[in-house]
């Protein structure tokens, strides 16, 4: 049934109706309707985000379970005699294998997904080893598990790089510093060291640390800078470079200062390039980070003392046995 309205006329003219005006009731319609959908719209968010982050605890859980049991399972001194490439096939093959056995219900991305950050949590560095891997990211700031930061062209953004808890964070960092012979704990709660790539990483944990473990890692250009690199860019005119030169050449003593992140090591680097293929050059650093391109150099790195207090070996133990 269709009711249609139609006001009534006088002679005077056409009657003022007391109901709304045309198109009325639809536009209050149409109010109420995006009124009703900014409401609902916040809980469909959260019904969305809960629904995600219970999909991601049982992705963690499921990750976790099969990195216990590929550890409980495989014989790990016996992978470590392995190359790389055989140890990631073998690792790869056992992470299938477990899936297959816990009954897994996961697309084949998710599984392959799930399958790279077992084998990175057992080979590398877990959750850094996608940013490490990005040649466009030239630094890392982590500020807890949950934080992480990157630099990527100049910009710092936040990542969704982020750690189960603290526990497994330090459980990186130990894998980090051990490489290189540190430690870091709550006696030593600071600590330098490096990557197998020369990426320069700095460890900060509490007490010293309130909000967590921090970590900062500086990458490395693959590629370096060369003398005419810094030219283009501005940092040193012609007539600089050639000053430089003519000092390396004299062995002139050259003292290069600066504050964090000015260019320091980018510059001796740079600098060092103008040392002659026939000299023997011998660096000393606390942590080792210089790219030196000759085929004749020896590094040397400084030692920390041990949990006893012994076996310290300074930076002046060094420059006094050269």
């Amino acid at each position: 049934m269709v009711v249609t309205h139609t006001p009534k006329q006088d002679a005077a003219g056409p009657t003022t109706d007391s109901g709304p005006a045309p198109g009325g009731w639809a536009a209050q319609q149409v109010a109420e309707e995006l009124k009703q959908a900014e409401t609902s719209k916040p809980a469909a968010e959260e019904k969305e985000k809960a629904a995600h982050s219970e999909k991601d605890n049982e992705a963690n859980a499921l990750k976790t379970k099969i990195h216990r049991r590929l550890i409980e399972e495989m014989d790990m001194r016996s992978i470590q005699e392995l190359e790389p490439k055989q140890l990631r096939t073998q690792i790869k093959a056992a992470v299938n294998q477990l899936l297959t056995e816990e009954n897994a219900l996961l697309t084949q991305t998710e599984r392959e997904r799930l399958v790279d950050e077992i084998i990175d949590e057992t080979m590398g560095l877990g959750p850094l080893e996608t940013l490490l891997r990005n040649e466009d990211i030239t630094e890392i700031m982590i500020n807890g598990a949950k934080t992480v930061y990157i630099e990527r062209k100049g910009k710092l953004t936040l990542s969704d790089c982020k750690f189960k808890d603290d526990l497994h964070l330090m459980q990186i960092i130990d894998r980090i510093v051990s490489r290189v012979g540190r430690r870091v704990d709550e006696s030593t709660p600071l600590c330098d060291a490096r990557l197998q790539d020369g990426s320069r990483v700095n460890v900060i944990i509490p007490p010293l640390a309130l909000d967590g473990p921090t970590v900062t890692i500086r990458k490395f250009a693959k590629d370096p800078y060369g003398i005419q690199d810094l030219i283009n860019f501005g940092s040193l005119n012609p007539m600089s470079a050639e000053l430089l030169k003519a000092c390396v050449f004299a062995h002139l003593n050259i003292i290069i200062s600066g504050g964090t992140g000015s260019g320091k090591t980018t510059l001796l680097n740079v600098t060092s390039s103008f040392i002659p293929n026939g000299e023997r050059i011998v660096t000393v650093e606390d942590s080792a980070e210089l790219q030196l391109q000759q085929d004749h150099v020896v590094r040397l790195e400084t030692r920390p003392a041990n949990i006893e207090g012994k076996g310290e070996i300074t930076m002046r133990d060094l420059v006094k046995n050269c």
